[in-house]
């Protein structure tokens, strides 16, 4: 079996985003709950197009569509502060991907993401991961069949002897499944309970080995 893992927000994330986030909206007069923004920034995530790497453009124009999800509406001084306050922060490791050293298999990474991912990972991971897979090095990405087929024959066993890892329906969980892998949605927060294939945390990895 071969461990298949998406990276951020599955297996690395940026644990400061919602603080900085909520601090630039209390300068405003704006109280937001932690969980509230983080549900919508999920939402947002999930029907926004990420690029590889992103610019101050693109988070001035998701930023705005997370505010308007909040029911606040931006001003470009307000986005401003945002970008200011929130670009450029350290990505860290999740505390339960301590649990992937006990899985006795070959891991590897399949992620949209730049070329910078490989220095991210080799400080928080030194040489756990076989094969770092990314969509600027491949030009393609999530959730084209075909990045999911450079996986499979990358690793160069049959799709459902890959058990697949990643944290959004629209870009892991259903295009792992239409690939013929054994994909799981990581969803730490439950907020898809009704999702048959969830894990609400990597330790429940060790399970499926």
């Amino acid at each position: 079996m071969i461990l298949l893992l998406d990276a951020a927000n599955t297996i690395i994330y940026k644990p400061n985003f919602y603080s900085k986030f909520i601090e630039v909206l209390g300068n405003y007069n704006l109280v937001v709950e932690n969980e509230d923004l983080k549900k919508i920034h999920k939402i947002t995530s999930e029907y926004y197009n990420f690029p590889d790497r992103t610019s101050k453009e693109f988070y001035l124009k998701f930023n705005s569509e997370l505010l308007y999800g909040l029911g606040i509406i931006p001003s470009p001084e307000m986005l401003e502060d945002i970008y200011k306050a929130c670009s450029y922060l350290e990505w860290e490791k999740f505390e339960d991907t301590k649990y992937l050293s006990q899985i006795n298999c070959k891991k590897v990474i399949l992620s949209n993401f730049n070329n910078g991912l490989n220095s991210i990972l080799e400080r928080h991971f030194s040489g756990m991961f076989t094969s770092i897979i990314t969509s600027e090095l491949e030009g393609v990405r999530k959730p084209d069949p075909q990045f999911f087929n450079i996986a499979i024959e990358s690793v160069g066993v049959k799709p459902s002897e890959i058990l697949y890892v990643g944290d959004s329906i629209k870009l892991d969980l259903e295009p792992g499944i239409n690939a013929g892998m054994n994909a799981w949605l990581l969803d730490r927060e439950n907020y898809y309970p009704y999702c048959k294939r969830r894990l609400s945390t990597l330790k429940e990895l060790i399970n499926l080995f």
